[in-house]
């Protein structure tokens, strides 16, 4: 009787054990598995699309998302900062964004599908550095006038809160408004084009 128990207490060790080592295996496996699914950096890099989701953004503020190694700024722009965009005009090089780089559904005034939400390449159109997202009331604005946008410290161009450019600076043209298009609600697709609204 005793044998039987401890074999009966050997089995269920070896069935305990066994059954470990193969849910640590498939574990093993399927993790690789499922990570394969996922876009390499060399394909992100490539141009893979980027999902966003915008809906718990703060009205004036702005997220920094990775696209093709680039910083893509989304700004979750204000009634005021909608609103000022055409008292700008006459200060700025393309108000009608007609010279610049931007897909065909964008809206030349406020550059995005949503007026909302602003999405734009975060590197400035003269020599490529990252200008600085500077509000209205913001002590670092370049200037008394200043109702908010972009500032490149290195060589002092100046845009707007739709990324367009400034007179009397060195930036030719505005900031580039990449592909992108709305899977659901607030939640954007960098890198794929798109008409939804």
């Amino acid at each position: 009787m005793g044998n039987e128990v401890t074999n009966a207490g050997r089995r269920q060790f070896l069935t305990a054990a066994t059954s470990a080592v193969a849910g640590a295996g498939v574990v093993g496996i399927a993790v690789p598995f499922i990570g394969s699914w996922n876009p390499s950096a060399k394909a992100k890099a490539a141009g893979a699309p980027v999902k966003f989701d915008a809906a718990k953004m703060e009205p004036g503020q702005l997220v920094r998302v990775e696209w093709r190694g680039q910083p893509v700024f989304v700004i979750r722009r204000t009634q005021e900062q909608l609103d000022d965009l055409t008292t700008l005009n006459d200060s700025l090089k393309d108000p009608e964004s007609l010279i610049s780089k931007q897909p065909s559904y964008v809206d030349g005034t406020n550059r995005a599908v949503k007026s909302e939400f602003l999405v734009l390449v975060g590197l400035c159109t003269h020599l490529g550095c990252s200008p600085k997202y500077i509000k209205k009331l913001d002590s670092a604005a370049p200037d008394a006038a200043w109702k908010g946008g972009f500032f490149c410290a290195c060589h002092g161009s100046k845009f707007d809160m739709a990324g367009r450019v400034y007179k009397g600076v060195p930036a030719s043209e505005n900031l580039v408004v990449p592909p992108y298009s709305y899977e659901s609600g607030s939640t954007m697709v960098i890198g794929i084009d798109g008409d939804t609204a």
